[in-house]
């Protein structure tokens, strides 16, 4: 199925899809759509409007998503391994209990997205807007993350382990729980952390003058 600027809102579209078929949608409006448990293995989804639509346990392993997107898109345990999302907008989406093995975020508006108990041994995320979103137990081990905006997000119970923040924001993150070990931080903006977040950076890399704003935050003077 190729389609290029169709409406289709509010319908129901998993039955309508063959299985096996490649389907690409081009400029659609699948605002509230119904696509639920669908098959789009190795779909793609370029500039069309998302508001709403309804992806859960969908199977869009390999699926592509460029441009477009929407508030409130459910990707709830759908199968997004190798999936790629290319400037799209996923404000507020949901991603729980998804598997997100190999999936890959780039230059996304992800303000207030919930990916917290996402499934799978991590993905990659580069120039992503994810203010206020939940990634609560997402691991993202060995990664190189990029241009990353994670200001007040949840990251309670993340790993990033051995991982390299380079451009990126962490003011007012939460950080229960979260793991350092081995990580990179010195290209972090990490804010003014409290002794609770400076416990969480524990095993991590600073830069001198990280050490010494934190150091001034607490009347101390580096000479």
């Amino acid at each position: 199925m190729h389609l290029t600027g169709e409406d289709l809102s509010h319908t129901l579209l998993a039955d309508r899809l063959e299985p096996g078929e490649t389907h690409v949608f081009r400029e659609c409006d699948l605002t509230e759509a119904g696509l639920g448990g669908a098959d789009l293995g190795g779909a793609r989804f370029e500039s069309c409007v998302l508001d709403g639509a309804d992806l859960r346990e969908a199977d869009l392993d390999g699926a592509v998503f460029e441009g477009g997107g929407g508030m409130r898109i459910r990707f709830d345990d759908a199968d997004l391994v190798d999936a790629t999302f290319t400037g799209v907008d996923l404000s507020s989406a949901r991603f729980g209990g998804a598997l997100l093995t190999d999936a890959t975020f780039t230059g996304c508006r992800m303000i207030g997205a919930s990916l917290t108990a996402s499934r799978g041994t991590g993905f990659t995320v580069s120039g992503c807007n994810l203010t206020l979103a939940d990634l609560g137990g997402c691991s993202l081990r060995g990664e190189v993350i990029e241009g990353v905006r994670f200001d007040d997000a949840d990251l309670s119970g993340c790993d990033f382990t051995g991982a390299t923040f380079s451009g990126c924001r962490l003011r007012g993150a939460k950080l229960i729980k979260t793991v350092f070990a081995g990580a990179d931080l010195r290209g972090a903006d990490l804010g003014e952390p409290d002794d609770a977040t400076l416990r969480a950076f524990a095993g991590a890399t600073i830069n001198p003058v990280q050490a010494a704003a934190i150091l001034a935050a607490r009347g101390i003077s580096v000479l």
